[in-house]
């Protein structure tokens, strides 16, 4: 091993390759390392696009902010003004009007014409002092038989408990089934000439998806305990006696109907055969056959009938918020309902 003096020239390294080994030499370039020049430049210029984007993404996210903040607050705006309409009942000057109440849509529990909220609208509109008169004003295809029924009772209630408030029923453009069955307790049903009145009837309605299930190759397993659990089940086949015993409660339900059109009508109703057969009649024919008492509207019953013309609303109004949501389409569970089988209904 020989070693290299330093001090000495001849041993010592040669200008020109101290040159060869400093950083910017050729040879460092040409095998892939770069100067730290170079590098910092780089990492500059990184940093310069990293935080150019971090600006972005925060400058996006403020106005993503104020436009959902703005949308909110119009949104709860409007429901603020739809939800907070003053009622009628607050701008009547008069000591004496004609109360209003209305029906409007499908019967049912899960409707916004509830027993309990046309019944609430009736209860105020008796109780009010200066009421001469009470009309329900009706526009409905009927429904649920039971929530019918309710109201059915509660109007005959409250006529015992205000004799002196005669109760009206105008019908306007459908007033058919449940509906009608809710209009037999007024004392009078008025209508429009062009108006539809009846299908005094009761109906039960679904599919069957067992031929669909076994081309699918789906198998249905269901298991029950009772015999009749999977009653009339739709991914099943039919059973005759379970149908005949469908039949005798929608049969049932019927009777029960026209007992209360004819507890409310009595010697009104025309002699016909076809009245109690689901068939649906125009105003003008209606009136033929004893449904109604007489052609006209809201404002024609309380002008020409009570004597009062200034009409005071006091049917409860819908929930803004129920509303909107509805509007939106959060009614899936409604639509399968429909699909996979409907309960009783008078319509």
């Amino acid at each position: 091993m020989s070693n290299v003096d330093n001090d000495n020239p001849a041993t010592a390294p040669s200008a020109d390759k101290w040159t060869e080994t400093e950083p910017n030499a050729p040879f460092e370039e040409s095998s892939g390392m770069q100067s730290p020049s170079k590098s910092s430049k780089e990492w500059k210029l990184i940093e310069k696009i990293v935080g150019n984007l971090g600006t972005e993404q925060r400058r996006s996210r403020r106005w993503g902010i104020f436009f959902k903040s703005v949308t909110f607050i119009y949104l709860f705006a409007l429901l603020g003004l739809i939800g907070s309409g003053v009622s009628t009942t607050d701008l009547t000057s008069s000591d004496s009007y004609t109360a209003l109440v209305d029906v409007r849509g499908v019967i049912a529990d899960d409707e916004w014409a509830n027993a309990d909220i046309i019944v609430s609208g009736l209860r105020a509109a008796f109780e009010a002092d200066g009421t001469q008169a009470v009309v329900l004003r009706i526009n409905s295809p009927g429904g649920s038989p039971v929530q019918a029924g309710y109201v059915y009772d509660e109007m005959r209630r409250l006529r015992t408990l205000h004799p002196a408030v005669p109760l009206y029923a105008v019908i306007t453009d459908l007033g058919a089934s449940g509906a009608y069955y809710i209009a037999a307790a007024a004392d009078e049903i008025y209508a429009d000439k062009a108006s539809l009145v009846g299908s005094i009837g009761v109906t039960a309605s679904g599919f069957g998806f067992v031929d669909a299930m076994e081309e699918l190759g789906v198998e249905r397993r269901h298991y029950t305990s009772g015999e009749h659990k999977a009653f009339l089940d739709p991914f099943s086949d039919e059973k005759s006696s379970e149908v005949r015993f469908w039949r005798t409660v929608l049969e049932n339900t019927h009777q029960q109907f026209i007992a209360k059109v004819k507890e409310g009508r009595g010697e009104r109703l025309k002699d016909n055969d076809q009245l109690f057969s689901g068939l649906i009649w125009n105003g003008e024919q209606a009136l033929e056959l004893g449904l109604v008492d007489g052609l006209g509207s809201a404002g024609y019953v309380a002008r020409e009938v009570v004597g009062v013309e200034e009409i005071i609303d006091f049917s409860v109004q819908p929930d803004a918020f129920a509303e909107f949501t509805e509007s939106l389409g959060i009614a899936a569970g409604k639509v399968i309902m429909q699909v996979v089988g409907s309960p009783m209904q008078m319509r």
